[in-house]
């Protein structure tokens, strides 16, 4: 079979080479490409290759239709919405992701946006360089802290248990099956009672018809004015605008958000960027160096078996 990896994984040069070689000592041929977001060429460099490799590039239906001997569609990341699955669905190619290599990363980040916001420490970074002093932005502890978790799933339930570490309170939503790790401390309301009584909301939850602008007006106005949002599902969760009116309007503390409606880097007037109370990052919650290495293990993993 042919395979095209379509975009770098963020693996070493050594540790990629490595996978090619067991790919072609299995008597299959492959090759890998520079990212790129001209669909031409993406259809040039896929060909009559059987195999596709990509992490968050977005592989959309026209692209697929056009690519006659593509069976199998290999995804180096979680979330699939940036593949054009009804194509898929109608040709019969499979789709698989990388589930679980960035649980340790998001769930980190969780707790590092968190605690970045209750302790002010980007203005206090800022003021202390700037040769000024603490003033007006004495900060908050995470302990003892009530902390509402929306998607319960593996990444959710890696959070739940690290802010449980921290002595915060942690809250679900009702109808989730939890973990039997977690069972004994997360408590589970009603959706609008955990954004009521929530110090910080952390989202993580896949983009599908169910999620897609679940956190709007009616949610935010909900959470206490000293709330936290946080962030780190999709960008399509939340309404922007909706999140924009409340932030400036100080209906919400801050916001924490690592996903945007739009893949980063932002446009220049993008609402979100002239707001003194959010903490943005430009889609990183996966990326670490750790997960990197357990990505490319667990894709050429499903690569591997569906050659065989």
């Amino acid at each position: 079979m042919k395979v095209v990896l379509l975009e770098s994984l963020g693996i070493s040069d050594e540790l990629l080479k490595g996978y090619l070689e067991t790919v072609r000592k299995m008597g299959h041929e492959i090759e890998a490409y520079e990212r790129t977001s001209d669909e031409e060429k993406i259809v040039e460099e896929i060909g009559d290759a059987d195999v596709a490799i990509i992490a968050n590039m977005p592989l959309p239906g026209s692209v697929i239709e056009k690519a006659p001997n593509l069976k199998y569609i290999d995804v180096a990341f979680t979330g699939l919405d940036h593949v054009g699955l009804e194509a898929c669905e109608k040709r019969g190619i499979k789709v698989t992701n990388a589930s679980g290599y960035s649980n340790v990363a998001v769930s980190e980040l969780a707790i590092s946006m968190s605690l970045d916001l209750l302790r002010n420490i980007p203005a206090v970074s800022k003021r202390t360089i700037e040769g000024k002093t603490k003033e007006g932005l004495v900060g908050n502890e995470l302990y003892g802290k009530t902390v509402g978790i929306i998607g319960l799933g593996a990444i959710g339930s890696r959070s739940a248990k690290l802010f449980n570490a921290f002595g915060a309170h942690v809250l679900g939503v009702e109808g989730h099956s939890l973990e039997a790790d977690i069972k004994d401390f997360v408590e589970l309301l009603p959706k609008e009672e955990v954004y009521q009584k929530s110090d910080i909301v952390v989202l993580h939850v896949p983009l599908n018809e169910n999620t897609r602008g679940m956190v709007g007006k009616q949610e935010l106005s909900l959470m206490k004015k000293s709330a936290i949002l946080i962030n780190l599902a999709r960008g399509g969760v939340i309404k922007t605008d909706d999140l924009v009116e409340c932030l400036e309007n100080r209906g919400i503390r801050a916001a924490g958000i690592d996903v945007f409606d739009v893949e980063p880097p932002l446009p220049k007037d993008y609402p979100l960027l002239k707001l003194d109370n959010v903490l943005l990052t430009p889609h990183v919650a996966f990326a670490t160096e750790e997960s990197m290495v357990k990505r490319a293990e667990i894709i050429f993993s499903n690569l591997i078996n569906y050659l065989s």
